[in-house]
């Protein structure tokens, strides 16, 4: 299913599509569309990155305390 969407865009910016539709013969409408699925696709990662970030901080301390644990339990076998 697709929407109907009216845009406002800078005269720039919508000249450079043109020229680059022209030369690529494509539907204004698909580059258009690719665009936003291309930025979506950006933004997803972005997001994606900052949550395994935040995610890593939360879990580094415990990680740490774990690693000392398992040190402290192998230590206990060699001596």
């Amino acid at each position: 299913m697709s929407k109907a969407l009216s845009l406002k865009i800078r005269d720039e910016i919508f000249d450079e599509v043109e020229e680059i539709i022209h030369k690529l013969n494509t539907p204004r409408n698909a580059y258009i569309n690719k665009a936003l699925e291309y930025f979506n696709l950006m933004n997803r990662q972005k997001f994606l990155k900052e949550t395994y970030r935040k995610e890593s901080k939360m879990v580094s301390k415990n990680s740490l305390e774990i690693l000392e644990e398992f040190e402290q339990f192998e230590e206990s076998f060699t001596e």
